[in-house]
């Protein structure tokens, strides 16, 4: 196998498993274990991938979050729910917020549900999504464009942040611990608090697996969000803090649950 066709193998494993043993690696593609560290060293200076002892993971670190093209591959029915339970907070006419992520895609896709909306947005997938149609109000955040987060960062999606107004925003994060929200890149921070600050108020998507995480910057308080949706109830501990808190939460998978 050629080495890039073992590369794009081993982040298909990745995507599909989480992590991946450097073992197993080398008994899976009959090469050496130095091969394979050498593989996962190139994918890791890429961005791709995370290296831990013994393998790589994908899964989000103190300063790692996977690529957005692996990210969107996984999830798919967590995304869904929770896209289903933050449509319920939009009502025609209103403008709203979609920040980067892959979660956040699923949702921006389905904003036609809603129209007419105004919907401004970082979210290359988002833009895509929305582009041609009618009824929608597409207000695309220029800036510097990430191919990890597939989305526009900078000073000047920033600026842009300053002279407009929302009813709502949704912000997706891929770390909470305790009353505190993180995100690992110092460029997304900036830019999703200058979303929280151009909306009246704002939401934030979590997926329950990232509860009891921390990441390298923190983004912001819980109490700072007026609605919390992740897709299933998290740990215990996460669950305590959220309701000693008086913190609004939504389980979509519940809400799911009781719609049907």
């Amino acid at each position: 196998m050629k080495r890039d066709d073992r590369r794009q193998a081993i982040m298909d494993l990745l995507v599909r498993d989480g992590a991946v043993e450097l073992e197993a690696l080398a008994t899976h593609f009959s090469v050496s274990k130095m091969t394979i560290h050498r593989d996962l060293d190139e994918l890791e200076a890429a961005g791709l991938l995370r290296k831990i002892r013994g393998g790589a993971t994908i899964e989000a670190g103190t300063q790692f979050e996977s690529d957005f093209r692996f990210r969107a591959q996984q999830g798919s029915a967590a995304k869904a729910a929770m896209a289903q339970a933050a449509l319920d907070l939009i009502e025609p006419g209103m403008s709203v917020i979609v920040n980067d992520g892959s979660m956040a895609a699923v949702l921006g896709a389905r904003l036609t549900e809603k129209r007419p909306l105004t919907v401004l947005t970082n979210n290359a997938a988002v833009i895509d999504a929305l582009k041609f149609e009618s009824g929608i109000t597409l207000i695309a955040l220029g800036g510097g464009y990430s191919a990890k987060f597939n989305g526009y960062f900078g000073r000047v999606t920033e600026a842009a942040l300053t002279h407009l107004r929302a009813d709502l925003a949704f912000i997706s994060t891929p770390a909470v611990s305790g009353t505190e929200v993180f995100h690992m890149d110092a460029d997304v921070v900036r830019t999703k608090h200058a979303m929280m600050l151009a909306a009246t108020k704002s939401c934030l998507l979590v997926d329950q697996s990232r509860f009891g995480h921390t990441a390298l910057y923190k983004l912001a308080d819980l109490s700072d969000f007026d609605a919390i949706i992740t897709n299933r109830s998290p740990d215990e501990t996460s669950l305590a803090v959220i309701a000693d808190a008086g913190l609004p939460l939504t389980i979509a998978a519940e809400q799911e649950m009781n719609a049907g």
